[in-house]
């Protein structure tokens, strides 16, 4: 019984060896279809998934809108304050004040990159780019203020 479950064991092994060995000496033998890719050298074709998690952006249309209304569920759902929201109280032409976003500070040096922030975002004014090239040597390069300046919010977003 042991002596048999033994030698099993090693044509198990064996077996899985060779099925590596040979999808190795196939990219070996085939060069072109290698699936390696050459990472500095590729920059400009490099393809990430659709779901990596790069650094968080705010988008702007093309007349400096954003879609951020002030409410700070992004920064209240971050789990280690990387998002911080300052408002600022703005009059509405009616007579009544309205919160307003005045800036949106990212630590992208305190981010873990867990989408919540972007997933308690009732507007969708944040997302994650595919950016992933953050090596600097001065950490406060790291702080980023999210808004353009002068950027108003969207018309039509609440």
């Amino acid at each position: 019984m042991f002596i048999t479950e033994y030698f099993k064991t090693i044509f198990r092994s064996v077996k899985s060896l060779l099925t590596g060995m040979r999808l190795t000496g196939y990219y070996f033998t085939h060069p072109s279809k290698t699936l390696t890719q050459e990472y500095p050298d590729n920059r400009k074709e490099l393809k990430l998934a659709d779901r990596f998690r790069g650094e968080v952006v705010m988008p702007h249309t093309e007349a400096n809108e954003h879609r951020c209304t002030g409410c700070q569920a992004c920064e209240l759902a971050c789990p280690n304050g990387t998002i911080k929201i300052i408002t600022k109280q703005e009059i509405l032409p009616d007579g009544k004040k309205k919160k307003r976003l005045d800036t949106m500070i990212y630590n992208l040096s305190m981010c873990t990159f867990c989408n919540l922030c972007i997933v308690a975002c009732p507007s969708d004014a944040i997302t994650m780019s595919q950016d992933f090239e953050h090596s600097v040597l001065d950490r406060s390069k790291l702080r980023k203020i999210l808004n353009k300046p002068d950027s108003k919010l969207m018309e039509g977003v609440e």
